[in-house]
């Protein structure tokens, strides 16, 4: 069979660029975008089982093995994230000849704006892109918004591009519970509910995917993809699948999606209420999904009742299930001290009226944890839940947003794009965990339900001189308005633990909840 080659170039995500291999130009392709090298092969059998595919990518001394997969109509595709700018090669194996030992070379070039790579770890506790650019989550839940109808993803799509959030938390697998009992659009594997092949994957559903993971590229969202979750109650079976088929799905997904800069890997939703998987199931799970994937994203896992280990060394943060720990900082750091890693709430129950305690949170009490969360050094994830008689809750199906706090956060947002760079920390987290920020250059102190007219100024002693000046502002995190305080304030030691102004000034406060200040340090 005589094969055929082309390259095509994924700028963002949207705009393929296919050249004839044998006759064009080197390719070009910018640094963290994805280049994918596309090829024709056997129809015959059955492809996602009977053929693999991968190729090695070299530059220098760096070499790496990306597996390719089947995209349906004979085509096998292999995508790449070139992490260095300059000229890179590549060579594929495969057990079939028309695949085998097809070689290419092509140039990377400079980001474009709004490309800063995937995130990483960075600072212990915190997050950057890959060119150093702070990432701070601020995330949401819609759990199956792609498994609605068309109009429904764009609709949701469409509120998210006007929305604080950078992080969006969902399922590759459809989802059978309250609220959301109908069929998907699509299966992710070809056959019918009862009936379906679990050896072959439905490649219109994951064209799909593949779009939408790009369209939050495109409105700079990372996608924080649920592997796994407990949601099925075997309707379709999703949820027990055995290792081989596990495998076999996880393998297909990394490859697809593994090159776009903005994946995240969450093992699971509630991990534990999945009955069919045992803890060592997780185990061997996490540990294959982490050498599989040869561009290192971001891999966690949600639990419900029951914390999973998050020191092992595969898990890059702690993805937690508590509304209680952030009820106040001085439980939300507790997570942080435990894991030395970055701790997201990916879940703190919801702004909704449901009649499920997990999902009537007020507006106020939402945006109240987020802040806790950011004081203890932490993050957030948002999640809303207001009945509808469409039954279309953004926490499941998405579309509209309806509640009060999606402002509020994004202007808690803006209060952390004002902090340092290398993330707010806790300042005294022993004694008074209403202190966060990096010292002595930035502080937050937030009063949460508090509602004090005034406030002597003192700041724990940490880093601090006497002489130092400092501004204060006043943000009703609520009203969401910034109040600068016309004083200056120089400090000097007070005592065994703190600094407080020289001259004992006090700052006026408007005696309502919510009031936290911005104090930064006058140089």
């Amino acid at each position: 069979m005589r094969h055929r080659l082309s390259i095509a170039i994924l700028a963002l995500g949207t705009k393929l660029v296919t050249a004839c291999h044998a006759f064009a130009a080197i390719p070009q392709v910018e640094q963290w975008g994805t280049f994918e090298v596309s090829l024709t092969g056997p129809t015959n059998g059955n492809p996602f089982v009977d053929v693999y595919l991968y190729a090695r990518f070299y530059q220098g001394s760096v070499s790496k093995k990306v597996w390719g997969f089947y995209d349906g109509d004979g085509v096998y595709r292999i995508r790449f994230m070139p992490p260095a700018k300059g000229k890179w090669r590549y060579v594929t194996t495969s057990n079939v000849k028309e695949l085998h030992g097809i070689e290419g070379e092509f140039e990377v070039v400079s980001p474009s704006p709004g490309n800063h790579g995937p995130v990483h770890v960075t600072n212990v506790f915190h997050f950057a892109y890959a060119d150093g650019t702070p990432f701070r989550p601020l995330g949401t839940t819609v759990y199956a918004w792609i498994h609605q109808s068309l109009e429904l993803q764009e609709r949701t799509l469409k509120t998210l591009a006007n929305s604080p959030f950078n992080k969006l938390r969902f399922c590759v697998f459809p989802k059978w519970y309250d609220w959301n009992r109908t069929e998907p659009l699509m299966y992710p594997f070809e056959g019918t509910r009862g009936n379906f092949d679990k050896t072959r994957f439905n490649v219109k559903f994951f064209q799909l995917l593949d779009r939408r993971i790009q369209d939050l590229m495109k409105l700079g969202i990372e996608a924080d993809v649920i592997l796994f979750h407990p949601y099925d109650e075997g309707h379709w079976g999703f949820d027990r699948m055995t290792r081989s088929e596990d495998e076999r799905y996880l393998r297909y997904v990394i490859a697809r999606l593994g090159a776009f800069r903005n994946v995240w890997w969450s093992l699971a939703n509630e991990y534990d209420f999945m009955e069919c998987k045992s803890e060592e199931d997780w185990y061997h799970i996490g540990e294959f999904v982490s050498k599989t994937d040869p561009f290192d994203h971001l891999l966690s896992i949600h639990n419900g009742y029951k914390l999973f280990n998050h020191t092992l060394p595969w898990i890059t943060h702690a993805s937690i299930q508590n509304g209680a720990a952030v009820e106040n900082p001085n439980s939300a750091v507790l997570y942080r001290d435990a894991y030395r890693k970055p701790v997201i709430y990916d879940e703190i129950k919801y702004e909704g009226d449901i009649p499920r305690r997990w999902g009537n949170l007020s507006a106020e009490e939402l945006v109240f944890r987020f802040w806790n969360a950011t004081i203890a050094g932490c993050y957030a994830t948002h999640g809303e839940t207001y009945l509808s008689p469409d039954e279309i809750l953004w926490w499941s199906k998405g579309g509209e947003l309806k509640g009060q706090s999606p402002a509020r956060l994004a202007f808690l947002r803006q209060v952390l794009e004002s902090a340092p760079p290398n993330g707010i920390e806790p300042i005294d987290k022993w004694q008074n965990p209403e202190y966060g920020g990096k010292a002595p250059d930035f502080y937050l102190v937030y009063f949460g339900k508090a509602t004090p007219k005034e406030w002597e100024f003192r700041l724990p002693k940490r880093a601090l001189e006497s002489g130092m000046t400092f501004k204060v502002e006043i943000l009703d995190t609520w009203n969401m308005t910034v109040t600068p305080v016309d004083d200056l304030f120089v400090v000097e030691k007070s005592g065994l633990y703190f600094f407080a102004d020289k001259d004992g000034k006090k700052v006026q406060l408007p005696g309502r909840p919510y009031i936290a200040l911005r104090i930064t340090r006058q140089k």
